[in-house]
């Protein structure tokens, strides 16, 4: 029985889960509520060191169904917790209830005032938001490290800050408006008075209750004082109470107080902000300092606007990334103790960067550096350095001992204080065992981060872990008056400490705000307010050992965005949870009923729909592809007679495309007599029939191809290139309505031609393959078989390497990259046009406006740019729809899982513009699903530029 037949079984859920269930799923597709348990158990991970299970997820797309969800909740008392991209750190995107999973919408902006408000729904990842502001030469403030996967939404949620925004531009000082959704179901926009006038009308308790709070805030002068002592560092630590000080009227109190507010008062709909400085002139300096002391004494005296931001790095985070890559060797040389101090300087003019720099290092002068201090405002050189900093946290995440977690810990102090609470911070560590430990982190707000691994195996293990915690906490309160939560939200696991560094009195006003919006406790409940003591140490996540491609994830999350089968099924970081489950059932024995329906849905939800196109490792930390473990997991199951069939077609490879060839002429020859309406009925007819196990048809499938034919028009040439077309290639020619009726071999005929290269083709080409298709289904040995083959005629026929080869088609391309000789120079269709053929060509841009794929493996071998130059060569105007990455036919599994490329392709439609009448990828396979998505020919980037080509 298969994943997709069951994932509404509600049967073993209490009475109201199944009440709740029927009555959403009046207005809720079915497709996007779950309650089985393979995804209940994906969806309870996210980045911090907690995994909790929900009872059901439903994916919430508008704010209606929020509104109607959560007037259910409150009908039928089920708790509800809303959910971003799931990268918080501290576990308040977990629930043991209900889960709102923020899935597709929720993308929708205004960018307002020529730059200096946007308008975002809570969808949309931070670094989105940026580029919409870029041509405004703007930014929004807040810029945490995980600004490129984190959402709005949670952000805001969470006050993340980050670097560089410190405490002057984060969500809290640059909210304008919000609009809202309460625990009752209420909407309310703070912008628009009607709004706010209806909404006070229907609420005057809550109305009631902020009004008294903030007076009473404001009457206790004790109180106001250390309110507003508190948020002069950077503090997540329970509610926002300084929006009772810093404002009067309540709806500014509320929409300040949504803020950090991590989902427990209301649901943020859209956010407004006011927008900063996105500064054209930077420079950054690695300072080097004998010892910590030193380096929080520089930091003491540097203040903003005159830095941007100074990160500390200790010494043993240094040692964690000084043997990767691109790393200055004199790293390696630093004594013990040392400790580094990444400072930038932003301005808008050149000129006043440079008297920064000079300030800079005249109130530095006299403190002891091992190295002279030097910035660089060079882009390269700069960005080198930032990336020590960047890789610090990945390199803990890949160096752990397998079976631990990584932990981090965020904490700051008043910045007097600094250099001896980082210091103390530091001999806590080494007392209870956490030596291998770093701290680093943004101390120009006093806000340091320490990480550290720890096993959960044991109970002496537990206890290790809650003394040391417990003893931070006392230390950063009691010794120094600091934040417990600097920028990471409170979540469950500070939540039982909230009271502890508030106090008795402000805590109650907390307590209050809690009840006045939530007062049956059921949006998020126990993060922030917890009656629990002990509920950072429960539920804590297991980590075992699972496969060693998989072993080293960290659950952080950064890998869901490319994911093609994110919104469909599961994502890169959900399969190794799932199978991090499945490992650990395997080895205690414990539900061999569970662990058997785990491995079974496993199939589709895992195996079935991943795609395998390895853009997770493109921003993994510690650099996991899931695609490969998926590949891996594939060749385990493949039996010795299929071992013996896929060698089989290996070694018979020529008549496997001739095969094709005809059965794509047969299919080509039908659809011509039937017309795309009828072959569309007679298709589907048949796939009913098989169960789905004949592949499923669309107009755009290709007719059968052909043999290229050399023209020899340049024999006597001293330019000669290697030219291979892949297998897709020589088996599918044009779709019906494809506008080139041209072989894609015969339109790379004309551009080497025209570019005065003579063309060389490897002998025997009709039985030659990289082994991509072969390898992509697990059969390991058969792909390596054909790669070989393939290597040995490429180095006959270019010399030894001496000729650069050109593949038509990337996913072969990368293959072929990984595996063969390194004397063969292979060029991707983008890579060779824009290497070798612009230089040599005159180009007449066409007025057309045209659309661009950039494939996965084009992606990974970084060619992206290289597309985008090539394709504004040739037209006016180009789209790269920017929500479209991995567009998920990976090969056949467009053809056997289309519902994979449908999911991939969402957002394609939508970014198209009416004027767009084609468009260009550079893989055959995934030109077929493209076309069929958007409803308009893609076709190889070849054709434009041999169309404009003279």
């Amino acid at each position: 029985m298969g994943m997709k037949s069951r994932p509404h079984d509600i049967t073993n859920l209490p009475a109201r889960y199944q009440d709740f269930f029927n009555e959403i799923t009046v207005f809720i597709p079915y497709n996007r509520v779950f309650a089985d348990p393979i995804r209940t158990y994906a969806y309870g991970v996210d980045a911090s060191l907690y995994r909790i299970n929900p009872r059901l997820v439903v994916k919430v797309r508008t704010i209606a169904e929020v509104s109607a969800i959560l007037k259910n909740a409150g009908k039928l008392a089920v708790p509800v917790t809303f959910r971003a991209a799931g990268t918080s750190l501290s576990g308040q995107a977990l629930s043991d209830s209900v889960l709102l999973v923020l899935a597709g919408g929720w993308s929708n902006y205004h960018v307002g005032q020529a730059g200096n408000t946007i308008s975002l729904e809570p969808g949309i990842i931070g670094a989105e938001a940026n580029a919409y502001l870029k041509p405004f030469a703007r930014k929004i403030g807040p810029d945490p490290a995980s600004i490129n996967y984190a959402m709005i939404g949670g952000m805001a949620a969470n006050n993340a800050s980050g670097m560089c925004c410190g405490t002057a531009d984060n969500s809290y000082k640059t909210v304008e408006s919000m609009k809202l959704v309460f625990a009752d179901g209420s909407l309310l926009d703070t912008a628009d008075i009607s709004s706010r006038e209806q909404w006070a009308a229907a609420h005057p308790a809550l109305m009631n209750s902020i009004a008294a709070i903030r007076d009473e805030i404001n009457a206790d002068e004790e109180l106001r004082a250390m309110i507003t002592h508190k948020y002069k560092i950077k503090n997540t630590t329970g509610y926002s109470l300084n929006a009772f000080v810093d404002y009067q009227d309540p709806f500014d109190i509320i929409s300040h107080l949504m803020i950090g507010s991590e989902g427990t008062l209301g649901f943020i709909a859209e956010i407004t902000y006011q927008t900063v400085v996105d500064h054209a002139h930077k420079a950054s300096a690695l300072m080097i300092f004998p010892d910590m002391d030193s380096a929080c004494r520089a930091v003491m005296r540097l203040t903003r606007p005159l830095v941007a931001a100074a990160e500390l790095i200790d010494r043993v985070s240094l040692t964690s990334v000084e043997d990767k890559p691109g790393m200055p060797a004199y790293l390696k040389t630093l004594d013990a103790g040392a400790t580094a101090l990444l400072v930038e300087i932003r301005t808008e003019e050149r000129a006043a960067l440079l008297r920064q720099i000079e300030e800079v290092k005249g109130l530095l002068a006299d403190i002891t550096t091992v190295f002279p201090i030097e910035f660089t405002d060079i882009k390269a050189e700069y960005e080198k350095l930032w990336k020590i900093r960047a890789g610090v946290f990945p390199a803990v995440g890949g160096i752990r001992e397998i079976g631990t977690s990584v932990i981090i810990e965020d904490v700051a102090f008043p910045k007097e204080k600094l250099a001896e609470a980082v210091l103390a911070l530091r001999e806590c560590m080494n007392k209870h065992g956490y030596e291998s430990g770093i701290i680093y982190g943004h101390a120009l707000d006093g806000n340091v981060h320490f990480v550290f691994t720890q096993a959960f195996n044991t109970q002496a293990e537990y206890d290790r872990y809650q003394l040391f915690l417990e003893e931070v906490c006392a230390m950063v309160v009691n010794q120094y008056d600091g934040s417990l939560k600097a920028e990471h939200g409170t979540g469950r696991n500070m939540a039982p400490f909230v009271e502890l560094e508030w106090g008795k009195k402000a805590y109650s006003f907390m307590q209050r705000l809690k009840q006045a919006f939530d007062p049956a406790k059921l949006i998020n409940p126990e993060v922030i307010i917890t009656d629990n003591p002990n509920l950072f140490m429960e539920n804590l996540k297991p980590m075992p050992k699972t496969h060693e491609v998989i072993d080293k994830c960290i659950e952080c999350g950064y890998c869901e965005l490319n994911c093609p089968s994110h919104n469909l099924t599961s994502t890169p970081r959900q399969r190794i949870a799932v199978q991090r489950e499945i490992a650990r059932l395997e080895k205690s024995g414990e539900d061999p009923v569970r662990l058997q329906r785990f491995i079974e849905d496993y199939a589709y939800f895992g195996d079935e729909t991943c795609a395998t196109d390895g853009l997770c490792e493109t921003t993994c930390p510690v650099g996991i592809n899931t695609g490969t473990f998926t590949k891996a997991k594939r060749s385990v199951r493949v039996t010795p007679q299929a071992k013996k069939i896929a060698k089989f077609l290996a070694a018979n490879f020529a008549g496997i495309t001739t095969m094709a060839k005809l059965g794509l002429g047969g299919v080509h020859l039908a659809h011509s007599v039937l017309g795309t309406c009828g072959m569309t009925g007679l298709a589907s007819g048949i796939r009913t029939l098989s169960g789905n196990r004949i592949p499923q048809w669309n107009k755009w499938l290709p007719r059968g191809g052909a043999a290229p034919v050399a023209s020899g028009r340049n024999r006597e040439s001293r330019l000669k290139a290697v030219y291979f077309p892949s297998c897709l290639t020589r088996m599918m020619g044009p779709a019906k309505e494809d506008p080139d009726q041209r072989q894609l071999s015969a339109v790379m005929l004309s551009l080497l031609d025209k570019a005065g290269y003579q063309v060389i083709y490897p002998a025997a080409m009709d039985k030659l393959c990289c082994g991509m298709p072969f390898e992509s289904k697990g059969y390991f040995e058969a792909a390596d078989q054909l790669s070989r083959e393939l290597e040995a005629a490429l180095l006959a026929c270019s010399n030894n390497g001496e000729y650069p080869v050109l593949c038509d088609t990337s996913p072969c391309v990368y293959r072929m990259k990984r595996v063969m000789d390194k004397r063969l120079t292979i060029f991707d269709t983008v890579d060779f046009i824009h290497d070798k053929l612009l230089p040599k060509l005159e180009l007449v841009k066409s007025p057309e406006t045209v659309a661009i794929h950039v494939t996965c493996s084009a992606t990974k071998m970084g060619l992206a740019d290289k597309f985008r130059t090539i394709a504004q060569a040739c037209a006016a105007k180009v789209i790269v729809p920017e929500k479209v990455r991995c567009c998920g036919f990976a090969g056949d599994k467009g053809f056997e899982v289309p519902e994979l490329n449908e999911s991939a392709l969402e957002h394609l439609k939508e970014a198209l513009p009416a004027d767009c009448k084609c468009g260009y990828s550079n893989s055959r396979t995934c030109e077929i699903g493209l076309a069929n998505t958007a409803g308009l020919s893609y076709q190889s980037i070849a054709y434009l530029v041999d169309q404009c080509a003279r």
